[in-house]
């Protein structure tokens, strides 16, 4: 085990492990953080919808539905943005398919679970006869909980950081968590570990440490923000699928920023530019016009109801 400093904080984290053992069966915090995520992401739902006079136990059935497409979704994306890490030559295809369906060792991407989650639900909207738009505003909150929590896995699995910073919220990572300094030169460039993190390493009582920008936790604090606004905006909005919007604007918004930050992004074959920032401000943009167009409409008919 090994501890995780912010010094600009005067925050020390001793003992800080990725998972624990039972019967020699080992439990990683990252997959028990996304469990937590999920249980409160649907409370959170079920009052809401609740207090939309919808069934709470229809959505406990749709998050049934959910669990095993929304896994595939985010492992699907990885894995198609990463296939240079799975395929390699004189590797047989049993090797090939098995370290592409192995998720114990790691490769979820948050946006191909709610693709799958968008997709499972247009089928079970359909299936029930009742409203996707409404369905995904009261999913939204949910969702962002799940998330919020979520990157707190990455923080005990000491992955998904940014560049070097010695900014106030820089977080350091010790040397060793990564098999040592001469391991770390030597995996310079792979889009992860950067020359710039090798230079500034940090020495503290003899330990040695990385400084990056700690980027699960500016998208863990992004998202709260963006949770509290939908909350705080649930009773005034003016149409079905709104909240949904809203959150895609915002989540949206907030990754265009912090994968900017990171190094260890999945990357567009054939071109040096991040998959999930393009995707990220596509979804910015489609959800500025829908929310526009939903106003201008709203406006024009009421206008017309007033002649």
């Amino acid at each position: 085990m090994y501890e995780i400093r912010f010094p600009h904080l005067g925050i020390v984290l001793k003992h800080v492990a990725d998972g624990f053992s039972i019967g020699g069966f080992e439990i990683r915090f990252y997959g028990m953080v996304i469990a937590l995520g999920f249980v409160l992401g649907y409370l959170l739902i079920a009052k809401e919808a609740k207090r939309t006079n919808q069934d709470p136990e229809m959505y406990l059935d749709y998050m049934l539905w959910l669990v095993i497409p929304a896994i595939l979704g985010a492992r699907i994306y990885y894995v198609i943005f990463s296939l240079s890490d799975y395929v390699k030559e004189g590797q047989s295809l049993k090797e090939t398919l098995l370290g592409m369906i192995n998720i114990r060792g790691g490769g979820l991407a948050i946006y191909g679970g709610v693709i799958a989650g968008i997709i499972v639900l247009l089928i079970f909207a359909k299936k029930r006869k009742v409203s996707v738009m409404l369905m995904l505003d009261t999913c939204s909150m949910g969702l962002l909980v799940g998330q919020i929590l979520g990157r707190w896995g990455n923080f005990f699995n000491r992955e998904a950081f940014g560049a070097y910073t010695d900014s106030l919220f820089a977080m350091a990572i010790p040397v060793d968590w990564f098999g040592g300094k001469n391991y770390l030169i030597s995996t310079v460039n792979n889009g992860i570990i950067t020359q710039d993190m090798i230079d500034h390493v940090l020495n503290v009582d003899g330990m040695e440490f990385i400084q990056v920008h700690p980027t699960f936790l500016y998208e863990s604090l992004w998202n709260l923000c963006v949770l509290l606004i939908i909350f705080l905006y649930r009773r005034h909005k003016k149409f079905e699928g709104e909240m949904f919007a809203m959150y895609i604007w915002g989540y949206g918004l907030g990754r265009v920023w912090i994968e900017g930050l990171r190094t260890d992004s999945l990357m567009l074959p054939g071109v040096n530019f991040k998959a999930s920032q393009l995707l990220a401000a596509v979804c910015v943009v489609a959800a500025s016009i829908y929310i526009i167009y939903k106003r201008y409409q709203l406006k024009r008919d009421t206008s017309v109801a007033g002649e």
